[in-house]
């Protein structure tokens, strides 16, 4: 049996955050190695790993580390596969790791999730395999749920506790609950009877649209079809629930958001496919944006790119399609020895 998913420790020390996604692997039947290797003490190690996993078939990298964090790097600089990316709270909160995971240059995608959140590293590892692998999408399917019903449970406990003399029960009825599930992969058609495009770009202001077209040129240049358009969850809720159905087919989401953030916690409401998101510097550097993206809680992963790097969450989306289509993974390699070239 052979690994889908490597996760590379940049130190044994780095373990406890390790069994959070062996844990999330394991109830998703998904093949994993576990390797220790230092970018910086083991730099060759590194190379070696990634170099020979990546002719052996495995399809996703997780790279686990504090402090200067540039082991998720060092394995994006030496593999065209998908690299999730886990910041440990080593000093500082883990926001040195978080910086360094996260903040990559163009060409060499990570998918950052928040600080210590292995478990979310193994859902968005299985969510990309399972762009092309319906059995894995399908376990993702049942943790979803599972998930949903871990909180109708807390809430019945809580419930329990409150005793004060004005706490007034409210009864809402549970119909449609379960939307909140993954929905069923339908066939890959809009309802106007067109081929279904295989992302769709969210921007949730004007503001954010300078990233946005950083994305689309590169997806263009890909050969990858999308849909883009601007749309906020906070000033327009109805109209994009609308386009989530409308986009329900589509294999990956990237969400473009300044600000608060919020249009990618909402589009990972609506699905259980990779969600990658951009942060804009509208204010704050970005900084308010990025921390609010990445910081999502177990369960809901967000795959979140550098301040502004429109151009890498579109090569990430390669990666992840080029796992299943070679048109895609040809017209991606080509683009990164172009870049090197250029160098």
């Amino acid at each position: 049996m052979e690994p889908g998913i490597m996760i590379i420790l940049g130190s044994a020390s780095d373990f406890a955050i390790a069994e959070k996604a062996i844990r999330i692997l394991e109830t998703l039947k998904v093949p994993y190695d576990v390797r220790v290797a230092s970018a910086h003490r083991t730099h060759e190690k590194v190379k070696k790993i990634v170099k020979e996993s990546t002719k052996s078939g495995v399809e996703v990298f997780i790279g686990i580390a504090g402090l200067s964090a540039h082991l998720p790097g060092i394995i994006a600089a030496n593999t065209h596969k998908p690299v999730v990316g886990v910041p440990v709270d080593v000093k500082f909160g883990g926001l040195d790791a978080l910086f360094a995971t996260v903040q990559m240059p163009i060409g060499a995608p990570v998918a950052s999730v928040g600080v210590d959140r292995g478990e979310n590293a193994a859902i968005l590892a299985a969510q990309i395999i399972g762009v092309h692998d319906e059995k894995i999408r399908s376990e993702l399917s049942t943790m979803r749920k599972e998930f949903f019903f871990k909180i109708k449970n807390d809430e019945e406990k809580l419930a329990d506790k409150l005793k004060g003399d004005y706490y007034s029960k409210k009864v809402f009825s549970t119909s449609g609950s379960e939307s909140n599930s993954p929905k069923q992969d339908k066939a890959d058609k809009t309802e106007n009877g067109t081929k279904c495009p295989d992302v769709a770009v969210i921007s949730g202001s004007h503001s954010d649209m300078k990233v946005a077209k950083k994305t689309t040129m590169v997806l263009d240049k890909m050969n990858i079809s999308y849909d883009s358009t601007v749309i906020s969850p906070i000033r327009h809720p109805e109209r994009f629930e609308t386009y989530m159905e409308e986009m329900d087919d589509v294999k990956i989401y990237i969400a473009i958001s300044g600000l608060s953030a919020h249009v990618t916690g909402a589009v990972v409401a609506y699905t259980e496919k990779p969600v990658i998101g951009v942060p804009c510097a509208i204010k704050l550097g970005g900084m308010d944006a990025l921390l609010s993206m990445v910081n999502m809680p177990p369960g809901v992963p967000v795959a979140t790119m550098g301040i502004d790097s429109g151009g890498n969450a579109a090569l990430l989306t390669a990666e992840i399609l080029g796992l299943g289509d070679k048109n895609i993974k040809k017209d991606l390699l080509k683009f990164k020895d172009n870049m090197r070239c250029q160098r």
